[in-house]
């Protein structure tokens, strides 16, 4: 049987270890990115961190992301994370045309756009989009469909309407045709 001796030096180094390798919070780097894009026409789309603390951030804009805003924010960023106490690898970008949407703002920005959707049970779904809920979390895609009329002898294309809410899918995102 083996047995172990904690000391008062051995908590201390333990305390430190716990500090000097804190993670860094996802919100911390959302509360010093979003004050930033206030009065721009950009948005924040989404922040994550490793348990290695790479951390990525992905923001969209209205119109373009430049590589300007995309450098201004990366050296606010460095400029608020001290990387003595914390070591960290920083990427910033703007949301790629095949990422998936995320935020009210991107399906806003996306109205009148084909979309594809993949929901949770497996329907691969492409169609307009043509609204979103004032909180984002339902979108309303025109959809085509084969119906067929009584008394016709061949169906027709009709646009429906279908209400599709953001949680039960997998994705949606801008769909590119290739015509």
């Amino acid at each position: 049987m083996h047995q172990f001796v904690v000391t008062e030096g051995a908590i201390a180094s333990s305390i430190l270890f716990d500090i000097a390798n804190k993670m860094i919070d996802k919100q911390t780097v959302t509360d010093i990115i979003t004050p930033a894009l206030e009065g721009t026409d950009c948005f924040l789309v989404d922040v994550t961190v490793s348990a290695a603390n790479d951390i990525v951030v992905e923001i969209d804009s209205g119109t373009t992301v430049d590589i300007d805003t995309c450098a201004r924010l990366t050296r606010l960023v460095e400029q608020t994370l001290d990387r003595d106490t914390e070591d960290y690898s920083l990427e910033i970008g703007s949301a790629g045309l095949t990422s998936p949407l995320r935020v009210r703002r991107q399906f806003e920005k996306n109205i009148g756009n084909e979309v594809e959707a993949l929901t949770r049970d497996g329907r691969k779904l492409s169609g307009i989009l043509s609204a979103v809920s004032a909180d984002g979390s339902v979108v309303t895609l025109t959809v085509a469909r084969k119906v067929k009329e009584p008394g016709a002898k061949r169906p027709v294309i009709v646009e429906e309407p279908l209400d599709l809410p953001v949680a039960d899918t997998k994705y949606i995102r801008y769909k590119i045709n290739f015509k």
